[in-house]
């Protein structure tokens, strides 16, 4: 069974990644050094670069060159991007969590209705008004 490749797969060498970015091995290099990018490391040596780090390459290269971007500019354009990108994956979670607990709150809500009512008439059914569970004695510890 193979594995799928998606965004996230390191699957170009250092030559490729240059080739297909239109940039020099060197500058590839110092991207990395500046963590501007970050391909994964195959063995001690072999950089392997994902789809995801050649979008970056061709960002950094448009805001350098053609928005007049300093190096330090883009890391921090980048920084950014990177930590609104996990902000809105952290706000989609806690709504999803918020969602489920207020279900989980309707549905404790419902339960606690039917159970008052059953109290209800079952003080009723005997004349007189449920006890209160505070008012009951403790079962016996073992």
């Amino acid at each position: 069974m193979s594995t799928p490749i998606d965004d996230d797969t390191p699957v170009y060498v250092i030559s490729v990644a240059a080739q297909l970015s239109g940039l020099h091995p060197q500058t590839l290099r110092a991207y990395e050094r500046m963590g501007l990018v970050t391909p994964v490391r195959a063995g001690s040596r072999n950089r392997r670069y994902s789809m995801r780090d050649m979008r970056t390459l061709h960002e950094i290269q448009r805001l350098s060159r053609d928005e007049g971007v300093n190096l330090a500019g883009v890391r921090h354009i980048l920084d950014l991007r990177r930590e609104t990108q996990a902000l809105r994956a952290e706000v989609r979670r806690l709504r999803e969590l918020a969602d489920q607990l207020g279900n989980e709150l309707e549905s404790a809500r419902g339960v606690a209705a039917r159970l008052a009512r059953e109290l209800r008439r079952r003080g009723r059914a005997r004349g007189g008004a449920p006890v209160p569970a505070s008012a009951r004695p403790e079962p016996p510890s073992h």
